[in-house]
């Protein structure tokens, strides 16, 4: 046996469609029931509770109870990371599907991706964070400069520095084949703009939808 990590492991885990229909569908960073996720993945009510012991075991799904409900959850920032790969690969080497209709292009411009924003205007927005030196590079890291602690901070965007996960990573994104950014910097972004109502979330979606002052408004602050 081969020492090291047992990709075929996870792999199978995710390459199932019904389990990779339920996987996609937590990307909203929405927790949902397994009656939820059993619709999402077109299967029955005991067929979708296998799947999910399954991703359970595999350590691909957290489960939290609240009274007599279950809900489901992508494990950590890192599964959903992997997720947004291989939704990557699938989209540019998999077999092209018909013209996407309004809500891909919503999607493509906008959407969340497990707890912070991807799309066209993530992807801007981590390029001019680039531009403006509040983030730099470094071997293919990204960092945080002090200028860009001080200018989040003036923003009142709060950065947990001591959180166990990095406050800046790069996450390929699908659509625009580059990336955008995620990390605690990136969740805290995305809090900011839902919670001073700039965007909202599309209804069974993970679409973010700019009203025109919004879309201002994060321009003006990210884009400008």
């Amino acid at each position: 046996m081969r020492e090291g990590p047992d990709i075929a492991r996870i792999a199978s885990l995710v390459g199932d469609p019904a389990r990779a229909n339920m996987l996609t569908a937590l990307m909203g960073g929405t927790a949902l029931t397994a009656s939820e996720l059993a619709l999402e993945a077109g299967v029955s009510l005991p067929t979708a509770s296998s799947h999910l012991s399954k991703l359970m075991d595999g350590g691909l799904l957290t489960l939290v109870s609240q009274g007599r409900h279950r809900y489901y959850g992508l494990a950590s920032a890192q599964v959903a990371g992997m997720i947004e790969a291989i939704i990557g690969v699938a989209e540019a080497v998999g077999p092209k599907r018909v013209r996407p209709g309004p809500r891909d292009t919503a999607m493509r411009m906008a959407r969340v991706c497990y707890d912070h924003l991807a799309g066209e205007q993530a992807v801007a927005m981590l390029d001019r964070l680039f531009d403006k030196k509040l983030l730099l590079r470094d071997d293919n890291q990204i960092r945080l400069s002090s200028s860009g602690a001080s200018h989040f901070s003036a923003l009142g965007i709060e950065i947990d520095a001591n959180a166990r996960r990095p406050v800046c990573r790069a996450c390929l994104d699908w659509s625009v084949r580059r990336s955008h950014l995620a990390g605690t910097l990136g969740a805290a972004i995305l809090d900011k703009i839902i919670a001073d109502k700039w965007a909202r979330r599309e209804k069974d979606s993970r679409a973010v939808v700019f009203s025109p002052k919004g879309k201002a408004e994060f321009e003006r602050m990210f884009l400008a």
